[in-house]
């Protein structure tokens, strides 16, 4: 019934598109220079007064001139930009029913501002771009209090499984990076990052499914670029974010950003810090078959109840000075510190063949995380001309992360027994990178880019582990681990972009090589052993759009990918979860291999659509094993072919003045085949859809409306997941003259965003449930501060994208 609500919702919130007006009016624009000579590939953005709505995103061609028509009567303006030219915001334009208006944009190499019109921008919450899907975070009221994590969930073609993957399109392997920079960690690691950072102090995330050669070839399925808010205007400026949510715990989320640039310098300084208190309940069902795989041989029933009380600690601060108009230097420190205590308490009812109780063990666990992490980036960037420049950076990067567990397993039966064990889990992981592009640009509309990135990667992971015997801790050889790994990766690339009239093309070619030598360090029980591996290869990747007419945009795009898998997942040691389930790395692990293809269509920046087809070679899944005990074993590894064929449709626009719908929906179709103890062949459809309505109400308060619905769906080749949804709320009231923001919102208020699924294993199966306190209430208040000056001319910085593997 909760799925059937969930959909009658989304039906409800679709039905406003059928009801829009029809737009009459048009604009035909002309840019050139102080020369008056024709400008091509001007970027002119159309925003409606008074809230600056973005309606248009046009390119000028080689004449010069962009043409947007069936534009809704009411006033306008241009902004209008393009690189080594002053961009500036032009005077209203008024449109009325059935009118051709027409302007002449002048566009000067100097500083100067041509109009003094005072926008408030207002972005729409999802942008569709031909090359990428941009979030803007602030545009969405029900964002406020959320952190990271929360609104990737309910971003266009993103689902996270309960092992912490992120998958985008219906594909695993995600390279997520944060202003251009990977953020080195995967897995459970990297959700831990997310759900702790506040997303107020994120300003958008690009979804790139088939970025340029100039990123990283990392990523089977694409590029996650989380970008942090950066103040751009001159004086002192700042704002304040205090957040308080309520669901069954509290959720406490603040941050501060600080911001002074003048002539030669820019300082900024970034600060959140978070406490929180979350609970996980989850439920398993186990059931061991005879060989005939039938005849039910005997059931675990698992019921668990976690909880989580973290605090943590997020700092980011630099500094910019330029030298002169041409030479910039840059460093940047980071820092963050989270801790956490989960304690733990389970059943595990054993039940015979008739359900009859057969025995019962109670288990208390307790893990105590702490996690540090510093990082420091120096950074160049040299201006040769207004057609050449030269960046460069430097990474070094220190991760200290411990993990205390300590389990105590309880018989409750006549002549019962009890057991404890624990272990202690350390890593240590250091980075560093380097890098280097140049960029040229050719008076033909040619640009063209090339660079070099190399890093190094070392990893400490020491899992020692115990039980007690005779009241006291003794050594457990065989589940201790001493893992130690280093790598290499050095990569070359270039790009080269051209614009011929209505055609952009842009054609990428990166070569990776890659070497790692890995030992694990042997005890009297666990044999030393050592393991090493060097390989490379080419990446290209292709994109060409096409302009064909003021209203139609068609674009194709194709490339090569590599997704390597994270370092702890190559450590062959055991992780214990619970008294009969252990996690377990996989030294034969290799890298899988992707090709990807789309093509895309977009109507008015309105209405897109885009069909995508990957090929995946040596495909990552988990695999789900029985070892002779009957325990059960999460592992990964590479299982065969994967082919997937994925249909996106992407729809936004203002219904009414008042009233803004944004919406999508992709349908993915996937094929799996495998030989594990039995051949597998999955061919399987999904479906996962995001919607938002967001209503303007007069006098600064304003509402949103938004909800996001998965269909049964399945990323491993043993494991489908049961349909899942939430359906958020939220309210927020501009005060203190528009420089505060109150916000009053409440997610998942149906409680459905729960996870459960069905698990195949080798003579046995496992049902499981997940829930957590995802309903929640949050109030939060944003201040902004300071001299409001213009903003200066914005520069374009380096990139730098090594590798976030690090994680489990």
């Amino acid at each position: 019934m909760k799925e059937l609500f969930l959909l009658c919702c989304t039906i409800a919130m679709l039905s406003g598109i059928v009801a829009q007006p029809k737009l009459k009016g048009s604009i035909i624009l002309y840019a050139v220079s102080e020369q008056k000579a024709p400008l091509s590939n001007v970027t002119i953005e159309l925003l409606k007064l008074p809230d600056s709505t973005i309606i248009r995103h046009k390119i000028s061609d080689k004449e010069g001139k962009t043409t947007i028509q069936d534009i809704e009567p009411g006033e306008y303006v241009c902004r209008v930009s393009m690189a080594g030219y002053a961009s500036f915001i032009s005077e209203k334009i008024a449109v009325a029913a059935a009118s051709v208006n027409e302007k002449t944009f002048v566009l000067s190499s100097g500083a100067k501002t041509l109009t003094a019109i005072k926008l408030t921008a207002r972005k729409p919450p999802i942008q569709q771009l031909p090359d990428k899907t941009v979030i803007n975070i602030d545009a969405g009221i029900t964002n406020a209090g959320a952190t990271v994590l929360d609104v990737l969930e309910k971003s266009p073609g993103i689902t996270v499984d309960r092992s912490g993957n992120i998958n985008m399109k219906g594909k695993q392997g995600v390279l997520v990076m944060m202003d251009g920079k990977p953020l080195y960690i995967s897995g459970a690691e990297l959700i831990t990052l997310l759900e702790n950072m506040n997303a107020g102090q994120a300003e958008l995330i690009e979804l790139m499914d088939n970025p340029p050669a100039k990123y990283d070839a990392s990523g089977n399925a694409g590029i996650i670029n989380i970008k942090t808010k950066k103040n751009r205007q001159r004086g002192f400026n700042g704002s304040a974010n205090l957040s308080y949510g309520q669901g069954r715990y509290y959720k406490s989320n603040n941050s501060i950003s600080l911001n002074y640039r003048n002539n030669k310098f820019n300082y900024f300084f970034n600060y959140n810090i978070a406490a929180n208190k979350n609970f996980m309940d989850l439920y398993a069902l186990r059931t061991y078959y005879k060989a005939d795989e039938t005849t039910v041989e005997s059931v675990l029933q698992q019921p668990t109840v976690m909880t989580a009380r973290g605090k943590n600690n997020i700092l980011r601060m630099g500094a910019d000075y330029a030298l002169s108009n041409k030479t910039t230097l840059g460093v940047m420190v980071s820092a963050l510190a989270l801790s956490r205590k989960n304690p733990g308490d389970a059943t595990a009812q054993w039940l015979n063949n008739n359900g009859s109780a057969d025995s019962v063990i109670l288990t208390h666990s307790d893990n105590n995380v702490r996690w540090k992490n510093g990082g420091i980036n120096a950074n160049l960037k040299q201006v040769f001309s207004t057609t050449s420049e030269l960046g460069a950076d430097f990474d070094y990067i220190d991760y200290d992360i411990s993990n205390m567990q300590v389990f105590k397993n309880d018989l409750d039966a006549p002549g019962g027994y009890s057991e404890a064990s624990k272990g202690d889990l350390d890593a240590r992981i250091r980075i560093y990178a380097a890098k280097a592009d140049y960029t040229k640009s050719f008076s033909n509309n040619l640009k063209m880019e090339t660079g070099w990135k190399s890093s190094y990667i070392r990893t400490n992971n020491l899992a020692e582990y115990y039980f007690m015997q005779l009241n006291d801790w003794q050594p457990d050889y065989g589940k201790t681990n001493h893992f130690l790994y280093d790598e290499n990766i050095h990569a070359l690339y270039t790009d080269a972009e051209k614009q011929s009239g209505r055609i952009r093309a842009k054609l990428g070619l990166r070569y990776e090589l890659t070497g790692y030598k890995a030992r694990q360090a042997g005890n009297s029980i666990v044999k030393d052993s050592s393991f090493s591996r060097n390989y490379g290869g080419l990446f290209p990747s292709a994109f060409i759009s096409w302009q064909a007419d003021s209203v139609n945009l068609f674009s194709i795009s194709a490339g090569r990918r590599i997704e390597r898998p994270a370092f702890q997942k190559l450590n062959p040691f055991v992780f214990v979860i619970n008294k009969y389930t252990y996690q377990r790395g996989n030294p034969f692990y290799k890298p899988q291999y992707t090709w990807n293809a789309g093509i895309s269509h977009s109507y008015k920046s309105m209405l897109t659509t885009s069909l995508d087809y990957s090929i995946v070679k040596d495909y990552f899944s988990q695999v789900f094993l029985k070892d002779s005990t009957g325990s059960f074993v999460y592992t990964e590894g590479n299982v065969g072919k994967m082919k997937s064929l994925s249909l996106t449709v992407s729809f936004q626009s203002s219904v009414f003045s008042w009233w803004f719908i944004s919406a999508d929906a992709t349908v993915t179709y996937k094929r799996m085949k495998s030989e594990l103890w039995r051949v597998f062949n999955v061919s399987f459809t999904q479906m996962n859809t995001n919607i938002t309505n967001q209503f303007r109400l007069g006098k600064g308060w304003s509402a949103e409306l938004s909800g996001i619905y998965t269909t049964k769906s399945q990323q491993d080749l043993q494991e489908v997941l049961d349909p899942t949804g939430q359906v958020s709320i939220g309210l927020a009231k501009q005060v203190l003259k528009n420089t505060g923001t109150v916000k009053l919102t409440a997610r998942d208020i149906f409680y459905t965003q729960s996870m459960a699924g069905l698990t195949t294993f080798y003579n046995a199966q496992e049902y499981f449930k997940i829930t957590r306190d995802s309903r929640v209430c949050t109030l939060s208040f944003t201040y902004r501060f300071g001299k409001q000056f213009k903003s200066l001319p914005q520069r374009p910085g380096g990139a730098g994208e090594e590798v976030d593997r690090v994680g489990s």
